[in-house]
């Protein structure tokens, strides 16, 4: 049995597209119909129910989709065992909001990068809505956004959150503290509408009696910097973020009278049963220090 049928099959029925399955494993939709037909006849059984656009098990299907996933398990075992890693040349296709890209990402990224020099990576920065999309569509093999991915072979994991602040320009921008009449008088530069930094903040200065805002909804971390800079606005960002920016732009963290709740940032991410190279990411990230230095109270999350 060709077990590359056996993983065409297993991605076809885990992401329930023939296409999103085709481009998970880099090769053509006829290509992955074929690998199916393949298996179809060689197990004397129709594993797929055509009869729609919808991909759907037959209940030889169904039964086959357990055995796949022993089968393509038992392989990764069988390749450690004899000393043969699977993992060598293989890419990882990583997506990430801007702040975290912005804050600790990059020095993940180099931590990696030396301890599995052979990996490539694909990094996609977008929101966090895209980013939940691209995972449940297998586009992704791992996000880091505001908000879990859910569906069916996903799993996710709560990261400490990212405390949040006030920040403007270091020269226009000097109070000792800002009230939230203050930060109302001024032009507001948060995250786009409906993310939580944005209905944070409404809700925030509501409570403060101020309703009537003018407040800008920027879904770029950088376009808000650049705003910040052009003396445009007072931004909402993470902490970490202003610290790691304020190094080489005009930026200051503002004390202000008013809190933002902090940003909450999940791990989402899809066990391949033919490869260990996502579960060996997620330990490493898992371990990655700079994640739990900007919550100390934070307990490191165990992969699992």
């Amino acid at each position: 049995m060709n077990l590359r049928f056996v993983e065409a099959f297993y991605w076809v029925a885990t992401l329930k597209s023939v296409s999103r399955a085709a481009e998970k494993l880099f090769i053509t939709q006829s290509a992955m119909s074929s690998r199916i037909a393949a298996l179809e006849d060689e197990l004397g059984v129709l594993l797929l129910d055509r009869r729609d656009k919808q991909v759907r098990l037959t209940a030889a299907g169904g039964r086959f989709l357990v055995m796949a996933e022993r089968l393509l398990s038992l392989q990764r075992e069988i390749r450690d065992e004899m000393g043969r890693s699977a993992e060598s040349g293989l890419s990882l296709r990583i997506g990430a909001i801007e702040s975290v890209l912005h804050s600790w990402l990059i020095d993940w990224v180099r931590e990696m990068r030396a301890a599995q020099p052979g990996l490539e990576l694909e990094l996609t920065v977008e929101t966090t809505p895209v980013l939940v999309d691209q995972m449940r569509r297998g586009r992704l093999d791992l996000a880091l956004a505001a908000l879990p991915a859910s569906g069916d072979g996903l799993r996710q994991r709560a990261l400490p959150p990212m405390p949040m602040c006030f920040v403007g320009h270091s020269q226009l921008h000097k109070k000792r503290r800002y009230s939230a009449a203050d930060l109302a008088s001024l032009e507001l530069l948060t995250f786009q509408r409906g993310s939580q930094p944005h209905v944070a903040l409404v809700d925030l200065m509501r409570q403060a009696g101020h309703s009537r805002l003018k407040m800008h909804a920027i879904s770029s971390v950088s376009a808000m910097v650049e705003l910040i800079e052009g003396g445009l606005g007072v931004a909402t960002l993470p902490l970490a973020v202003v610290k790691r920016l304020a190094e080489r732009q005009p930026l200051r963290a503002l004390p202000s009278d008013i809190e933002m709740p902090p940003l909450p940032i999940f791990l989402s991410y899809r066990d391949d049963p033919g490869s260990g190279l996502t579960r060996t990411v997620v330990d490493a990230l898992l371990g990655f220090d700079r994640i739990f230095q900007a919550a100390p109270r934070a307990r490191k999350v165990r992969s699992g």
